[in-house]
């Protein structure tokens, strides 16, 4: 059976490229996202409506991103299973950035997360409703059983900056700590 087409074989290809294109875009433009870094949850899709931006913002009380170049000093952490930081304070000067070196010492994910009590409270809220949650911001890093980890973090103005420990229950068993900015 012979099959007409009205088209030409190459304006045929043309029009069905343009119409697969076309029909990606939605979907290229929902992966985009509106969210500067990223929560994903266990089973690999990206959480709508989560907004971290006021855990990471640049003029933030509790700091911002800090520049890899311009660290002064190297701070060691261990994260293990008691549900600890070791240390779980210290002190830094306003102004100084700060490279955090965390080890997992534990048989269970933990991870470190820079922010103000009522940010970790809420965000820890979070995490007991959907504890796949995976993270993608400068404030936090998650660091599986025997791995090690970094974040590079600057401290601007004096006070006390928070950070815990926000997989479900952590921070509830007191995996938290405390910078001293002064």
């Amino acid at each position: 059976m012979l099959l007409f087409f009205p088209y030409p074989k190459v304006i045929l290809m043309k029009k069905t490229l343009s119409i697969l294109i076309l029909s990606t875009l939605p979907a290229l433009a929902l992966a985009a996202g509106s969210h500067g870094g990223g929560h994903e949850m266990k089973d690999g899709t990206m959480m709508q409506g989560h907004d971290m931006s006021s855990m990471n913002k640049g003029d933030s009380a509790v700091g911002q991103p800090g520049d890899a170049a311009k660290v002064t000093r190297t701070i060691e952490l261990v994260m293990d299973d008691t549900m600890r930081f070791a240390p779980s304070q210290f002190n830094v000067k306003p102004g100084e950035t700060v490279r955090f070196f965390m080890k997992n010492n534990g048989k269970i994910p933990h991870e470190m997360v820079i922010g103000s009590v009522a940010e970790l409270k809420e965000h820890a809220a979070m995490m007991q409703k959907m504890p796949g949650m995976k993270h993608a911001e400068p404030n936090m890093i998650t660091v599986n059983p025997g791995q090690k980890g970094g974040l590079v973090w600057q401290f601007p103005q004096t006070g006390t900056v928070d950070f815990a420990c926000l997989l479900p229950g952590h921070m509830e068993a007191g995996m938290i700590g405390k910078v001293k900015v002064g």
